[in-house]
């Protein structure tokens, strides 16, 4: 592959068999872009950290090498005002397969609605991966935080965040407006925008049987599907429909549904299945709080994954240690889930909890999960050490405030001494 303007360091290349199934070699090349505002501080602190982990598990045999690639203010800078996403980014990750990213500025007024929601569509990163878990010692809201721990699918393709729009005054809005008037007798206020909502059987489906396998893998103990289908019942209710016929039709023997754990098993789960159930999305909000250690994987559509994610971040102190991958059939994307906040940036300050968490996440989508496990102790030690950056220092009584360098090399040490 000929770039513009980067070239991929010696490595080499991860490989995708049949049914998404990776080859990972013992040097895989793995694409980076630092990001935006504090992006460059949090993508150095993650690299000592998981640098780290690989060499205290493989003892030298593995190693990741770093491909720095570009988007956000960074590739305006390197390829031109207004490229914002170029094309040399697009072409590694398809090459390399799996790669990383600190959080991204959207461009006001630009030819660009969102660089994140650009590089799911175009790679068709169809289901954005969300685990939410505590951190012991971490400063939270709500009294009982270790009780929540879920892994929330949210499709990343369809529903509102597929960008069909209309302003409101344009000759497309009135068009739209008038065609619903005219074939359908429906009536939309003439000073209205117009939105579409697609949501397919394939966008749902494809969704659906990752978290489900994802809980057989992962020994989880459920899978709730969030919808609205009680008002919109043809697309949010679809979901919902469609989410049970892969359930039924693609992992019978290893699934209970709801009503048959009342009507078929007197409300006693048998050992070894996975419960399958489903929440309208308003009381969802509601049972996540007062009732959270009742929920394990959730699958959902894009706009209640966006809110519901957040939500949940919030519970256990917030989406400083929220991490997120961007996953689908070809290519997985693994990224920081907060902004950019630029008055921070090159301060060394802030907290690289996200962005390290979703490398672990990353560590173990390639199958290294002894050096993820490594990252997880280590990190939760430091925490419990009060040994934190500022953001958790301010909360938590009796802490020692440490720059992003520090924390992330005292993260390192603990991994080097394990």
């Amino acid at each position: 592959m000929a770039y513009e303007k980067t070239a991929p360091p010696e490595g080499d290349m991860i490989t995708v068999a049949g049914e998404a199934k990776l080859s990972v070699p013992d040097r895989p090349i793995i694409p980076r872009i630092a990001g935006d505002g504090i992006g460059p501080d949090i993508t150095r602190a993650t690299q000592r950290v998981i640098d780290a982990a690989v060499k205290k598990t493989f003892g030298g045999s593995k190693e990741i090498i770093w491909f720095d690639v570009y988007a956000g203010e960074a590739s305006v800078a390197k390829y031109g005002e207004n490229v914002w996403l170029p094309d040399d980014t697009i072409e590694a990750i398809k090459e390399f397969k799996v790669a990383i990213k600190g959080p991204l500025t959207t461009p006001v007024g630009g030819g660009i609605r969102s660089i994140n929601v650009a590089l799911r569509q175009i790679l068709d990163l169809y289901a954005c991966v969300r685990p939410v878990r505590y951190f012991q010692g971490v400063p939270a809201p709500v009294r009982e935080p270790h009780k929540l721990d879920v892994v929330i699918f949210r499709e990343n393709t369809e529903d509102i965040y597929k960008g069909i729009e209309f302003e409101e005054g344009t000759d497309e809005a009135r068009d739209m407006i008038r065609f619903l008037k005219e074939r359908y007798d429906t009536e939309v206020n003439p000073d209205s925008g117009i939105g579409v909502k697609p949501v397919s059987i394939q966008g749902t489906k494809r969704l659906v049987r990752m978290a489900i396998q994802y809980a057989i893998t992962k020994k989880r103990r459920s899978v709730t599907f969030v919808h609205k289908g009680n008002i919109m019942k043809f697309t949010e209710g679809a979901f919902r429909d469609w989410g049970y016929e892969v359930a039924r039709e693609e992992f019978r023997e290893h699934v209970v549904l709801e009503d048959e754990l009342w009507n078929e098993h007197g409300g006693k789960m048998p050992e070894g299945k996975i419960l399958i159930n489903d929440r309208i999305a308003d009381a969802m909000f509601q049972q996540i709080l007062l009732r959270p250690d009742e929920y394990d994987v959730i699958a959902t559509l894009n706009l209640n994954g966006d809110y519901l994610s957040d939500a949940c971040a919030a519970q256990v102190g917030g989406l400083g240690l929220a991490p997120g991958a961007n996953i689908g059939s070809n290519y997985a994307l693994f990224e920081a889930t907060h902004g950019t906040a630029p008055r921070y940036a090159g301060k060394d300050m802030v907290n690289p909890g996200s962005l390290l968490l979703s490398a672990v996440m990353m560590l173990e989508y390639l199958g290294w999960d002894e050096a993820a496990k490594l990252t997880i102790d280590a990190m939760e030690k430091t925490i419990r050490d009060r040994t934190v950056t500022y953001d958790l220092e301010r909360q938590m009584t009796g802490a020692t405030r440490v720059a992003t360098s520090t924390f992330a090399e005292l993260i390192a040490k603990k991994i080097e001494q394990a």
